[in-house]
């Protein structure tokens, strides 16, 4: 084989593997935040990522690119001698094969890391070891504070966006109302920035390819690199009047077809679930919004290292062109494709950890989190800053700015700063690494191909071993069609309490059979087995928390209510076991007086299930100080009712004392049902007090 080709047939095993990594750790940028606030399941999140970056990555990929990424090396004016082409052309290979490997181990452990850093910091590498005073420190210095800046500004602005929705829509008496009345309002900036956002980053490739064509003047529509001006309507404007009419019109239209849609749409759901609805629309279009331009954008990180190699390759004088290089089809094509496929294949990974173990996310949180995300990228790509920022570094900030809108500790910052590590160590690992093959490559297209297929098979053997630990990816894809916002940890505590009471309500039956003088064995068998799925359900939740879902409360407190919750069942049953042990106590007052506290009892729980229903309702609100309202009028309603249950223990126990000492073992083992039914009630009223702590949040 010839080495050329040798090289070249490497070469592309290398571009493959780092867009296959592209899309298995970049691509929780546009659905990490959907899968987390249930508004997509993952297998929808990912075929919906798939098709949007795939679009992106082959129809409005650029078809020139940057030889050196984000203008990091600098070798001065005097063009690429042949001798240092040669050297560029292996620097790049190991760049992209160390950036790549990182990804991959990154991806492991589900940290979402900057692509773009990334081979930014391979090319850093080669560049130190191959000519060390062509780094470009000034801009390595801006990779750096971006670290800081991007995140900071997109939680900023998620902070703010959700702040305005929990004012204005969550905290009013009827969420949903106000939620039709201001969406459209909401979506005309919203689409506005978008429009904005995907002309110059989605469609920069398009204008490129159109202007190099000679179909039109880039200039008009895209900002200026040099000579600008806030005027849109001079020459080198930052924001072109083209691009602002463009935008305006797409945010207009956007905004009025919602309005229309908001009128005719009839909500199954009420108040905040279908407020949530709403948002969950609006998300998933910036969620494929944010995968087309990721596509379109950021499949440079995979080709554009291997375009130079390509253009030195088949050069017939074996030197580098100047500035930036072609880019045939079939490299996008080979970008496209790999990054499809690590959507499909390991995408998931690092989408758990944005949707689910930074805070609780739900729809309106998950659209907070990705306009604010989409607004700094926006931001920081105008000429007048032009600072190489991080989408993924900019989503994480907003997710964990939408978190605080809830209180700090809605975030698990252990999970943030173990990511914030990952981002820090992207440059220094990428950049050693690069260093490291470009000195075992030597030079020789052999080396090359035997160096890159080992540590290719010796990264993915080591990563993808099982782990026992691991949740398997068959329990994380959920093939059930999303009908309702049932996904989250305070979902599945609001099923658990219907358990719970649908426990207490066996218990009712069987006490009212036992005090008609009835059989009421299969009722105590119902009890038990209506105790028994509680269990499971607190088994399954204890489960999911414990793999690292952050919860907005808190992982302790939250643990603390289910177990609270959880002893309303335990009671419950203990009340029908005394039934069976032995016949009640043959009068029919004190058998009335039972059957009455029974009742009064499972009015107690009765409320604190719409108590614990409101809290969900008070957690998707972020705390909306309304919703506290009415959470703590249902507490106290709770409280209310267990006092007059307590009423009726106190009739009922003082006539079984009074009317019993002829039947004295009668009576005690009806004085001990009563204790138990009240230990129901106390537990329900105990349950529902653990909540109160959150309405002073």
């Amino acid at each position: 084989m010839e080495p050329t080709t040798l090289l070249l047939g490497t070469a592309f095993i290398v571009c493959a593997y780092m867009a296959w990594n592209i899309g298995a750790n970049d691509v929780a940028n546009a659905m990490g935040t959907s899968v987390g606030s249930g508004a997509l399941t993952l297998r929808r999140a990912i075929i919906v990522a798939a098709v949007f970056e795939f679009c992106g990555a082959v129809f409005f990929g650029s078809h020139v690119t940057e030889t050196i990424r984000k203008g990091v090396l600098d070798f001065g004016d005097t063009g690429f001698s042949e001798e240092l082409s040669q050297k560029l052309m292996y620097g790049f290979m190991a760049a992209l094969l160390a950036a790549a490997i990182w990804l991959t181990i990154a991806t492991r452990f589900g940290m979402p890391v900057s692509t773009t850093h990334s081979i930014v910091g391979g090319v850093i590498g080669m560049g130190l070891y191959i000519q060390p005073s062509s780094v470009n420190w000034g801009k390595v210095l801006e990779i750096v504070l971006s670290w800081v800046a991007s995140p900071l500004l997109g939680g900023i602005l998620a902070f703010i966006s959700f702040y305005v929705i929990k004012r204005l829509i969550f905290n009013d008496e009827d969420p949903l109302k106000q939620t039709k009345k201001l969406a459209p309002v909401l979506a005309l900036p919203t689409f506005f920035v978008l429009g904005l956002a995907f002309q110059f980053k989605a469609l920069k490739g398009f204008y490129s390819n159109l202007d190099s064509a000679g179909y039109i003047d880039k200039s008009k529509w895209l900002p200026a690199k040099e000579g600008s001006t806030f005027n849109p309507f001079a020459d080198g404007a930052w924001i072109p009047i083209n691009s602002l009419a463009v935008a305006l019109a797409i945010g207009i239209i956007s905004s009025s077809i919602l309005y229309l849609v908001l009128r005719r749409y009839q909500f199954k759901e009420e108040g905040m679930e279908g407020s949530e609805r709403v948002f969950i629309w609006l998300q998933i279009i910036t969620a494929c919004y944010v995968a087309f331009a990721h596509g379109a954008n950021d499949v440079a990180n995979a080709i554009g290292p291997m375009a130079a190699i390509w253009d030195i390759a088949t050069s017939t004088t074996g030197t580098l062109s100047d500035g930036n290089v072609g880019v045939p089809l079939f490299l996008l094509l080979i970008g496209g494709i790999g990054i499809t496929i690590g959507v499909a294949t390991w995408g998931y990974k690092v989408m758990d950890t944005i949707g689910k173990k930074i805070t609780h996310i739900t729809p309106s949180r998950g659209f907070a989190a990705e306009f604010g995300a989409a607004t700094t990228v926006l931001i920081f790509s105008m000429p007048f800053l032009a600072v190489p920022i991080s989408t993924t570094h900019t989503l994480v900030g907003a997710v964990v700015g939408v978190g605080l809108a809830g209180g700090a500790g809605a975030v698990d910052f252990r999970v943030f700063a173990k990511i914030a590590a990952s981002w820090v160590a992207s440059l220094p690992i990428a950049g050693a690494g690069a260093v490291v093959f470009v000195i075992l490559f030597a030079g020789t297209p052999i080396n090359v191909a035997i160096v890159t297929l080992l540590s290719i098979a010796l990264t993915l053997a080591v990563v993808m071993r099982p782990d026992s630990k691991e949740e398997r990816k068959e329990d994380l894809v959920d093939t059930t069609p999303y009908d309702t916002l049932d996904s989250t940890p305070f979902d599945m505590f609001y099923e658990h309490a219907k358990a719970v009471e649908k426990t207490v309500e066996h218990m009712l039956t069987a006490v009212t059979a036992a005090s008609l003088g009835k059989d009421a064995s299969k009722h105590i068998t119902a009890t038990i087995a209506a105790e028994l799925d509680a269990d499971n359900i607190k088994t399954d939740l204890r489960n999911h928390v414990g793999t690292g879902v952050r919860v907005a409360i808190g992982r302790d407190t939250f643990l603390h209510m289910l177990s609270r919750q959880d002893r309303i069942a335990d009671y419950a049953q203990n009340v029908a076991e005394q039934i069976s042990f032995r016949e009640l106590m043959i009068d029919d007052k004190a058998r009335e007086n039972l059957k009455e506290m029974a009742e009064a009892v499972h009015l107690t729980v009765q409320k604190y299930s719409e108590t614990v229903d409101q809290l969900n309702v008070l957690t998707q609100s972020g705390f909306a100080p309304k919703q506290k309202v009415v959470l703590n009028d249902l507490i106290l309603e709770v409280n209310l009712l267990e006092h007059g249950a307590d009423e009726r223990e106190s009739i009922a126990a003082a006539y079984v004392f009074s009317e019993g000492d002829d039947k004295p073992l009668a009576a005690m083992h009806m004085y001990r049902i009563l204790q138990r039914l009240d230990d129901v009630a106390n537990a329900a009223e105990k349950a529902a007090n653990a909540f109160l702590p959150m309405i002073n949040k």
